[in-house]
């Protein structure tokens, strides 16, 4: 018999992959590497491929394998699907040879042993030897069998893992990306399992899946075995790290996203059912799966696992991972690891950006869920609950047609590639569909809840995945126009370009767009988008005596200690997202600019909001922080930033204040900051002041020594000066920030910071919209020009034609 039927995982590496394939390779690789480092991996040992190649030669099934293959029209899914069958039936009933079954049960005896156990339960993996095949670049693309317990077990699923090389997904897989049915061999891994099933489990990106941002970890898990995440059976919980401050002794989480953990799945109670699926108790569905130690320790390991590779390699080598917690030690375990290869292959200069035409009537809306990727599509739906043994299922599916379904698994892969879109009611953004659509490049809305109801079939629709972290379906098929761009290919300039940045899910889009950081992240954004609830009610809801408001904060703050902590914690997530996306540039954040209609539509708002006659210039910015009624809210606001800043460790907040009338007011809007534990200057704060009232202007000699910088709001600025309320149409035709009067108040505050030693910028869509104004700032030495993304190319050309004249 050949030698090196079975291997521990201890004694094979990167290099043993056409021997044990990429999932044996990649543990043992971390075994050897990493755990030195305290990063915890289950022992196991690999059976090579020299058993599969034996299994099929000795049984005579080789010459039949290849005879099935050679008949298969790869147009046509009931030829695929028979041929696979076939082979599969054949292989899963031949008998297994009896000296590499005792050599596999051996090992298996040993393995037991080394835990104290006489049958210990283990995970059988499928591992295929093509690097970029399945491990590393096609979700699911053989089996894996978990809670196998015992020799009989262990010998029918390693069987059954060779069966898996041949499944209607991975025949189309090979054929489609060139690959020879008979250079690629199976190994199979088998490992200890971690009881998970008691604990919690899932996946881990060494990056952000959707924007390819490379700094920061993104974590997705659930109670129970990590399948359910896996396969988007269930919506799970998100968390997001930044990985350049991990090891600073800050705690740097972006992002905790509560999901709908309702169900679980579990060991099964007889020996011929391994795992089957539960409930979740409801307490348990409203707390997050990771605590934030376990949070930051497998960030922490993700980190050296990306390291280690990317030094392997010589190049950045983003990974993809599995994770578990053992439910009895509560010790954290990687159980896979692969490289990430749809983002890591990229070329980050070249930007294709697609939008939906403006058209004469709004877009009907339909339903949202998660984005996958960035793309926009239109098609026919086609509804799909499920792909059954029927040889025909699915097989009036047309490529170009828009696949909605309740969630798919790696047997649809035949059907995805034909789809221009993907929507299904369960998942979240390392679910398989998700996966699959990434590789595809095409768009995926995914975790929708209900999409196979409110969609008929036949009908047109178009797939958003281009307007943030929430995917949209539209009704009928809307104009998509494409545009792209290569960055590398734009003129040096030497004004320093910031971005205004609302959403902070798109914040991570932005990366590769050139900037100095962001000079505008608006806080009322994050409040009405994020939070939802006027902070006011939030802290006084018990006391109104409004049952449906306090029901609706209560499933709100699910996952979060109390109200406050809701609060703090959302408005720090949002505006660290933001942050981390230029870290170490500055971003300015602007406090919440709220006018009291706009608070007044806020859950709760009606309670603690007046009518006002005017609330443009009423009762908004700076005069609401120093207020008796107003500045408990103000309150949490400071603490969010102080979170971000002395939590997070995201120092480059810039904080600065809105619609602040007079110097006294500053004043008092300092002296409420200080007595909340944010004074200027404290561990390098900055405070800027918006300037975009007269009186900004007329006095900044007296508001200079209060700030570090003035940001002109050109909008409330052109409005004031011109006595022109913006939401009127009816004197729309003359609000014009080119009008000279407007342009005389920025030449004169530019000029009075330059003599005080103050920074001055400016946030508007002027420099983008006028030339001339944009060579009037330059002319005037502005330290900063911020603008909407979209903006940014158009002003960049704008600024070097400026410059050069």
């Amino acid at each position: 018999m050949s030698e090196n039927i079975v291997l521990p995982l201890e004694e094979v590496g990167m290099e043993a992959i056409a021997l044990v394939g990429g999932k044996s390779a990649s543990l043992g690789e971390m075994i050897r590497g990493l755990k030195s480092t305290g990063v915890k991996i289950p022992a196991g040992f690999a059976i090579t491929t020299k058993a599969y190649y034996e299994f099929i030669q000795r049984s005579g099934l080789e010459q039949f394998i290849k005879e099935q293959i050679g008949q298969i029209d790869y147009n046509n899914i009931t030829s695929l699907r028979k041929a696979g069958k076939k082979i599969r039936q054949a292989i899963s009933s031949t008998r297994f040879p009896h000296d590499l079954s005792e050599e596999i049960i051996a090992a298996y005896h040993a393995l037991s042993a080394s835990y104290g156990h006489t049958q210990t339960d283990v995970a059988v993996r499928s591992s295929a030897t093509a690097e970029d095949l399945p491990d590393a670049s096609f979700a699911g693309q053989q089996e894996t069998f978990l809670n196998v317990r015992g020799p009989v077990a262990l010998i029918d699923a390693v069987r059954n893992c060779f069966a898996s090389l041949f499944t209607d997904r991975a025949i189309s897989y090979r054929e489609n990306f060139g690959f020879d049915h008979f250079s690629i061999g199976l190994s199979v891994c088998v490992q200890k399992m971690v009881r998970s099933d008691l604990g919690a489990s899932g996946v881990a990106f060494s990056l952000d899946t959707e924007s390819g941002f490379p700094d920061v970890v993104l974590i997705n898990g659930a109670w129970g075995l990590g399948e359910m995440v896996v396969q988007g059976a269930i919506s799970p919980d998100e968390f997001i790290v930044y990985k350049p401050l991990l090891g600073t002794g800050y705690m740097p989480v972006l992002e905790k996203k509560l999901g709908n953990k309702d169900q679980k799945m579990v060991y099964g109670e007889h020996s011929d059912e391994r795992t089957r699926i539960i409930p979740v108790e409801k307490q348990q569905q409203q707390k997050f799966c990771l605590t934030d130690d376990q949070i930051m320790l497998l960030a922490e390991w993700v980190k050296r696992i990306e390291t280690y590779y990317s030094g392997k390699k010589g190049r950045w080598c983003p990974m993809d991972i599995e994770w578990a917690v053992d439910g009895y030690s509560q010790d954290l375990y990687i159980v896979q690891a692969r490289p990430e290869t749809i983002h890591s292959r990229k070329d980050r200069n070249i930007v294709t950006s697609q939008r939906i035409a403006a058209g004469a009537a709004p877009a009907r809306e339909i339903l949202r869920g998660i984005a996958v990727g960035n793309k926009i599509a239109a098609g026919k739906v086609r509804i799909l609950f499920s792909l059954d043994n029927r040889l025909s299922a699915g097989t009036d599916f047309q490529p170009g047609d828009i696949l909605v379904t309740d969630m798919t698994d790696p047997d649809w892969e035949p059907v995805m590639k034909m789809a221009s879109a993907i929507v299904t009611n369960k998942g979240g953004r390392t679910c398989h569909a998700a996966i699959v659509a990434r590789e595809m490049g095409v768009p995926a809305v995914v975790g929708c809840g209900n999409a196979t109801e409110l969609l008929s079939g036949e009908q047109q629709i178009t797939v958003s995945c281009a307007e943030g972290t929430e995917g949209i379906v539209y009704d009928g098929r809307l104009e998509i126009i494409e545009e792209e761009i290569d960055l590398s290919a734009l003129p040096a300039i030497s004004t320093p370009l910031m971005l205004n940045v609302g959403s902070p899910d798109m914040a991570f889009q932005f990366t590769h767009l050139p900037n100095n950081g962001v000079g505008l992240a608006r806080e009322e954004f994050i409040i009405n988008n994020y939070i939802k609830v006027h902070p006011l009610a939030l802290l006084h809801h018990h006391t109104l005596q409004d049952a449906a408001l306090s029901a609706e904060i209560a499933r709100l703050i699910r996952g979060f200690d109390n109200e406050e902590d809701y609060f703090i914690s959302k408005l720090a997530f949002g505006i660290g997202k933001i942050a981390a996306s230029c870290y170490p540039r500055k971003v300015i954040v602007r406090f919440s600019d709220f006018k009291s209609n706009e608070y007044y539509n806020l859950l709760g708002g009606k309670y603690f909001e007046p009518e006002e006659e005017n609330p443009m210039i009423g009762w908004r910015g700076a005069s609401r922080y120093y207020s008796e009624k107003y500045k408990p809210a103000f309150r949490l606001e400071c603490e969010a930033i102080r979170k971000v800043r002395d939590t997070m460790g995201l120092n480059n907040v810039v904080v600065m204040i809105p619609f602040c009338r007079t110097v006294e007011e500053l004043e008092q809007v300092l002296a409420v900051m200080k007595n909340c534990g944010l004074p200027r200057g404290h561990n390098g704060l900055e405070v800027y002041l918006m300037a975009e009232l007269p009186s900004n202007i007329m006095m900044a000699e007296e508001f200079a020594p209060y700030i570090d910088g003035f940001s002109i709001g050109s909008n409330d600025l052109t409005q004031l000066t011109l006595g022109i309320d913006r939401d009127s149409a009816l004197v729309a035709g003359l609000y014009n920030e080119m009008n000279p009067a407007v342009q005389r108040m920025i030449s004169r505050l530019i000029q009075a910071a330059k003599t005080h030693g103050v920074k001055v910028g400016i946030c508007g869509q002027g420099p983008s919209d006028f030339p001339e104004f944009t060579k009037l700032l330059i002319q005037q030495g502005i330290d900063s020009i911020s603008v909407t993304p979209d903006a940014v190319v158009k002003t960049v050309y704008a600024i070097h034609e400026a410059e050069r004249k």
